[in-house]
């Protein structure tokens, strides 16, 4: 199950909204045949590794290990259930069982109905580990959110007045630039209030590492960004949060809110409706610290570059800076857990 899940992680970033799934096939204490979900639309693990198993190895004699329970309808591929079954599988070792309602135990209600012994739990609290974005979309109703900024060492997150020289307001260097191109990648969205596009007319895309882009998400309540900013290009779809009106034109995608309500549970549940399950709030300050003050995240990441001051400017959001750091080139980066 270690190999299984090991596996799936290769998924990241590519499989989404699927769960990222590893599958290994087992014959005589040794593994004969493993796969992987490699991207969302594609054959699922279990698929691939019975693909990779030799003709002359028979199913019935060997026991197949998969982090996430075989699904059992019909979506983008068969299922998966059915095809154990039909190739003559006996024993099967399961890490956690689906929490989509379309799955939800099913899979293995079918395996054990065919006469397949089926055991669960098989390194559970890993298996959710790996897919912290999905069980957190299906348990909590919500995406994953990932709260991230960068500060100086006398905790600011940007110069005030904005200088001429943007590149004089850039706080990180180019290896904590990349992680967070990582970030990036991995995650399903990427969020900023427009006060964070008005200042800096960022691309918000993946740029520095290989992989795809996120779905770009706006709040912009009046509708003041400009439709010739960076945001609004053709380099990824954007989400545009507003007060003002419902349209889809071109890649951009307007979502009518009442912002005299709380916008963050709003936003949340328009982004379960278009099954965006993790988003990476990259700020500005006033939507980390609404993020912060509702509690409303899983993890943090801060970037700190020790050897630069500001001396005055926009204050990072306050959370106490202690403890275990990664050292990323010169800057520390700091993880908390919500």
């Amino acid at each position: 199950m270690h190999e299984a899940i090991e596996l799936a992680k290769k998924g990241l970033g590519a499989v989404a909204p699927n769960p990222m799934v590893g599958c290994v096939i087992v014959y005589n204490d040794a593994i004969v045949a493993s796969g992987y979900h490699q991207n969302y639309g594609e054959a699922h693990a279990e698929v691939n590794a019975i693909n990779n198993l030799s003709s002359d190895i028979n199913p019935a004699d060997c026991t197949l290990y998969v982090t996430l329970e075989p699904c059992s309808h019909f979506g983008k591929t068969p299922p998966c259930a059915d095809l154990i079954i039909e190739k003559g599988f006996k024993q099967v070792m399961v890490c956690n069982l689906d929490v989509n309602p379309l799955v939800a135990g099913k899979g293995v209600e079918k395996l054990k109905n065919a006469g397949l012994v089926v055991t669960t739990g098989v390194l559970e609290q890993e298996g959710k580990l790996l897919n912290k974005r999905f069980f957190t979309f299906y348990e909590k109703n919500r995406p994953y959110y990932i709260l991230k900024w960068a500060q100086t060492a006398d905790g600011f997150i940007s110069n005030i007045p904005l200088p001429a020289d943007r590149g004089s307001n850039v706080i990180t260097g180019i290896e904590s630039q990349k992680i967070v191109h990582q970030m990036r990648m991995e995650e399903m969205g990427i969020l900023v209030g427009k006060n964070t596009v008005l200042a800096d007319n960022p691309n918000l895309t993946n740029r520095l590492v290989e992989g795809k882009s996120p779905r770009r998400i706006i709040i912009d309540k009046d509708l003041e960004v400009p439709e010739n900013f960076n945001v609004y290009d053709n380099n990824a779809k954007t989400i545009v949060f507003n007060a003002i009106k419902d349209e889809v034109k071109d890649n951009i995608t307007f979502i009518k809110l009442n912002f005299d309500l709380n916008v963050l549970e709003q936003i949340s549940d328009k982004l379960v409706d278009l099954k965006i399950q993790s988003v990476l709030v990259e700020g500005g300050r006033r939507v980390l610290n609404d993020f912060i003050q509702q509690n409303l995240f899983d993890e943090i990441f801060v970037f700190e570059n020790p050897n630069l001051k500001f001396g005055n400017g926009l204050k990072a959001p306050q959370i106490n800076l202690v403890g275990h750091f990664d050292l990323i080139g010169t800057d520390k980066l700091y993880r908390f857990s919500g």
